[in-house]
């Protein structure tokens, strides 16, 4: 009797493994993704707070005597600073994520529909960080008669390893960032120097 209720038990745990355990993988994957994304936002609008972007260090506009701009040119060492510094704050934050901002509630797995977010929680942990980069965009619209605005994007891409109830799996998470705007009154050049910044 004793062997048949604990060879049930495991029955049902293997069931319960094989049919939770891709779910709780996907469930982890979107919340530490979504952390990640909203990480990335935090440590840039910390950076803008601290005065520490600042549009005219990021891009120099060339005139020409008549106050005509001739060229917009970017400061190489200031966006290599901007994403070494950014990225390492966003590193930090990430593997100093606690346990419960990133947990999966047991009411989510069971029956979702009436019980997210509720229950206790299954612990999900940020790892490790195998990979975080970004690159620079440059986009320009019309903002007025002879204004134009030009906004300078940054793409975060970062890829983490986190550990789940059921084992360990790699995360990549992709957020875009407005990192500095202006307003150029004048005729902006038809072509934009990229001075090795990876600015496009």
């Amino acid at each position: 009797m004793a062997l048949t209720l604990l060879g049930l038990a495991v029955a049902f745990l293997l069931f319960m493994r094989l049919s939770v355990a891709p779910l709780v993988q996907e469930l982890a994957k979107a919340r530490v993704a979504n952390k990640a994304s909203s990480i990335i936002n935090d440590a840039v609008e910390a950076q803008l707070r601290n005065d520490n972007i600042d549009y005219d260090a990021i891009v120099f506009l060339e005139k020409d005597r008549n106050g005509a701009i001739t060229a917009l040119k970017t400061n190489i060492n200031e966006i290599n600073r901007l994403k070494t510094e950014i990225l390492s704050v966003i590193d930090t934050m990430l593997l100093d994520l606690d346990v419960n901002d990133v947990g999966l509630p047991l009411g989510s797995l069971i029956l979702p529909e009436f019980f997210s977010g509720t229950g206790p929680v299954l612990p999900v942990k940020v790892m490790s960080i195998s990979t975080s980069d970004a690159d620079f965009y440059n986009e320009f619209t019309e903002a007025g008669i002879n204004q134009t605005s030009h906004r300078i994007d940054m793409e975060v891409r970062i890829t983490m390893t986190i550990l789940t109830p059921v084992g360990t799996e790699s995360v990549t998470a992709t957020s875009t960032v407005v990192v500095a705007e202006t307003v150029i009154v004048g005729t902006v050049p038809g072509s934009y120097v990229d001075v090795g910044t990876g600015l496009q």
